[in-house]
């Protein structure tokens, strides 16, 4: 959240050193932006996989390193896609990221893997048990893609969305204020996240490309 002018995304000076970002994946749960549209699906229960193993992309080691599923052994029935717009600043799409995510999680904490252990025994939260998929796309990319998921229904979809009034909100009261005086085709959307049946959110997403 913060300031900037009505109409679009508040721009501020980029900090020192920091460029195009990727959300990069750790070894058991992934935030990813490759595109994993033609990942089988799996005869399993609701967003969950089938199996688990995992393998970091040729010629990447390290912190670098992007760790993408086996895809002869991972199976979702379900998608977790971002759609972010792609005028963001990296700061702001990273918060976006982050504040749709927590919608999701919140909405679907069936979603949430284990919680991990390191080699010491010390305990840390769950995330995601699957992928993330990160797109971008243009202004109207985006109110195609909310206005295809409203008029499909949100029955067997969930749906986060952030508009360029909450960069200027600073609390969750504000926040829903914010949206909750503008009707849906009139929202000036900046994300939206959403997990639901693949084939569904393949079709509502078409058109937006992967984040860069």
């Amino acid at each position: 959240m913060g300031e900037g002018s009505a109409g679009e995304a508040p721009a501020l000076e980029a900090m020192p050193g920091v460029g195009p970002h990727r959300l990069t994946g750790t070894a058991g749960r992934h935030a990813i932006t490759s595109d994993v549209s033609d990942w089988p699906l799996a005869a399993s229960s609701l967003g969950r996989a089938t199996s688990g193993t995992y393998k970091t992309s040729a010629g990447q080691t390290g912190d670098a390193a992007i760790v993408m599923p086996d895809t002869a052994t991972v199976r979702f029935d379900t998608k977790i896609a971002v759609l972010l717009r792609d005028d963001l600043l990296s700061w702001q799409a990273l918060n976006v990221t982050a504040f749709l995510c927590g919608g999701l999680a919140a909405e679907s904490p069936d979603l949430l893997g284990e919680p991990y252990v390191d080699a010491d025994g010390t305990h840390y939260l769950p995330t995601f048990g699957q992928p993330v998929l990160v797109l971008e796309g243009s202004k109207e990319t985006l109110v195609t893609a909310h206005t295809r998921a409203v008029r499909r229904g949100l029955a067997h979809l969930a749906m986060a969305i952030f508009t360029v009034d909450l960069f200027r909100t600073g609390n969750d009261t504000d926040n829903r204020a914010a949206v909750r005086t503008v009707h849906y085709g009139d929202l000036d959307l900046v994300g939206l996240a959403m997990h639901g049946p693949r084939n569904p959110v393949d079709k509502i997403l078409k058109g937006a490309r992967m984040h860069r």
